[in-house]
């Protein structure tokens, strides 16, 4: 008997929907962004959508074909934005290049994924002006700006993006093709050996995007005011240059102003409801506030990842703020998103303390993600909330292998995380390690989150690593690293002994060296590997 087929129109999922979208029904609805130049730029949706049909149009006659990169060096602003749009929803590929690397891996990412056209923002103009011989690919250099900030001069032929867009008439219909295009490329940290590219097609981005701003998600509406302080060059900013247009909410942009008192002040000026970054931003904007008595008179909520958010940077935020934190999980290869730690009806009726313990789990997945853990044997082990595995995932938006490769990461249709964690009966993950990063302890793994999130607690440290010190005895044992808040006296003693009672004692450091800065990636995670080489001839006490 034949199969019944569905009688329902075939509509490609495409990224330029969602601004079309948003321009038809949400066209009043502002983008605010904190300009390069330093003023404060607004428009609308409307205007968004047909500056980037003029982009795409400009792009066509810079000589793009489908397929083609462009490669950008931007922070969060609206020029960012309308590229997103004209590459991918004309058929190019948005690749967006973190300016945080080293700049041999910046040129070495521009190379690899051969960009025809390379838009940038004023800050970077010095860099690529030293990188550009060695850019092999790259046949335009567009610089961010407007005519009245173009240098004077420059070894390359700079073009100017404003002109290249308005001198477009904008008449450009958006195209429809196979929604498994690719539509953007993200290169991975690259903390060992070159970075690997991810990418990402319009089908997966547009389902990302759905799942996100899901109320079990980050929960977008049109009722917010939300400000990516993430970097558009990270993971896409997780996701909210496509969730925030899908659910109409006004767009607010921080450009590179990243410091506290910049964020603190485009907060309240714009009314920001909700925002997401890393740890290592959040100290620097409660800093601030505390500094300087400050409340937040409409900030309600962000979501935290990137790495693990430490349990009293979650309970400062709430407690002292009133901001909710939903602490996320995700990966560059997971286009990033893949836990939310948001409670179920059933754990209403917990204690406080039961439900924060929740909380500060990286939580469930969301429908598009599935996943489990395994032993080392790749056998699944139970949702016990003790057992603790290799993390591994699969879904909509995971990637099948890693761009010009030919080998698949895969591992029985999973993807590998290099996460260890633990799940509980209900699903919620816990992180309780990278596999690289664990301390394994006479044979028992002792986890370098577990002793990271105690000392952070303590009022008088301002950040905290726990490394892996080798031991005649015990093979390896923990050294934990301090960075002490300015002005504070604190003691090794007076930090073990704030393990006492938290932790069992053989899991408590081994000893405590204080440094005025620890060492972070180019996306704002621990640089473990650089502290590991720094301290590797460290003699513990005996």
């Amino acid at each position: 008997m034949p199969r019944l087929m569905g009688q329902m129109m075939q509509m490609p999922l495409m990224i330029s929907s969602l601004l079309v979208h948003a321009a038809r029904h949400n066209g009043d609805v502002e983008i605010v962004s904190k300009r390069v130049e330093g003023d404060l730029h607004r428009y609308t949706y409307r205007d968004a959508e047909l500056r980037s049909r003029k982009l795409a149009q400009a792009l066509a006659r810079l000589g793009c074909e489908e397929g083609d990169r462009v490669g950008t060096l931007a922070w969060n602003g609206y020029r960012h934005f309308e590229i997103y749009y004209g590459t991918s929803g004309s058929g190019l590929v948005c690749h967006t290049v973190n300016p945080r690397l080293f700049p041999e891996q910046i040129a070495w990412i521009i190379n690899d994924a051969q960009d025809r056209v390379l838009c940038f923002d004023l800050t970077f103009l010095p860099l690529i002006e030293k990188l550009a011989p060695h850019l092999q690919s790259v046949k335009h250099f567009v610089l961010m700006t407007d005519r009245a900030h173009m240098p004077a001069q420059s070894p390359l032929d700079l073009k100017c993006y404003d002109e290249l867009v308005e001198a477009e008439d904008g008449r450009y219909e958006w195209p429809e093709f196979d929604e498994n295009t690719a539509s953007s490329i993200c290169y991975t940290s690259g903390t060992t050996g070159n970075p690997k590219g991810a990418v990402y097609s319009h089908r997966s981005t547009l389902l990302h995007a759905f799942a996100s701003a899901m109320p079990d998600a980050m929960e977008c509406s049109s009722r917010d005011v939300i400000l990516p302080v993430v970097p558009m060059f990270h993971v896409n900013a997780w996701g909210l240059p496509y969730s925030v247009p899908l659910v109409g909410a006004k767009l607010v942009m921080p450009g590179p102003h990243l410091d506290g008192k910049s964020l603190y002040e485009l907060f309240e000026s714009e009314k920001v409801t909700f925002s997401a970054g890393v740890p290592t931003v959040w100290l620097g904007l409660i800093n601030h506030v505390k500094q300087n008595q400050l409340k937040f008179s409409t900030f309600r909520r962000t979501v935290i990842g990137g790495s693990a958010c430490p349990p009293a940077m979650i309970r400062t935020l709430e407690d002292d703020f009133g901001v909710q934190v939903l602490h996320a999980w995700g990966m560059t290869e997971l286009s990033p998103l893949g836990t939310l730690s948001k409670l179920k009806a059933k754990h209403f009726d917990l204690p406080k303390e039961a439900q924060r313990r929740l909380l500060e789990k990286q939580g469930k997945v969301i429908y598009g993600i599935d996943m489990q853990i395994v032993g080392d044997d790749e056998q699944p082990l139970p949702w016990d909330g003790q057992a603790a595995g290799n993390l591994v995932v699969r879904g909509h938006w995971v990637i099948d292998r890693y761009y010009r490769r030919d080998d698949s990461p895969l591992q029985d249709g999973w993807f590998p995380t290099g996460d260890v964690a633990t799940i509980d009966a209900d699903g919620f993950m816990q992180i309780t390690d990278r596999s690289k990063d664990v301390i394994k302890s006479g044979g028992e793994w002792i986890s370098s989150i577990d002793l990271e999130n105690i000392a952070m607690a303590h009022p008088a440290v301002h950040e905290a690593a726990a490394i892996a010190c080798r031991h005649a005895k015990w093979d390896e044992r923990p050294l934990l690293v301090v960075v002490k808040k300015p002005g504070q006296e604190l003691s090794k003693q007076d930090i073990l002994g704030f393990y006492e009672g938290k932790i069992a004692k053989w899991q408590i450091p081994d000893d405590v060296v204080f440094v005025d800065e620890i060492p972070h990636t180019a996306t704002g995670k621990i640089q473990k590997l650089k502290l590991r080489e720094r301290f590797a001839d460290h003699v513990l006490p005996t």
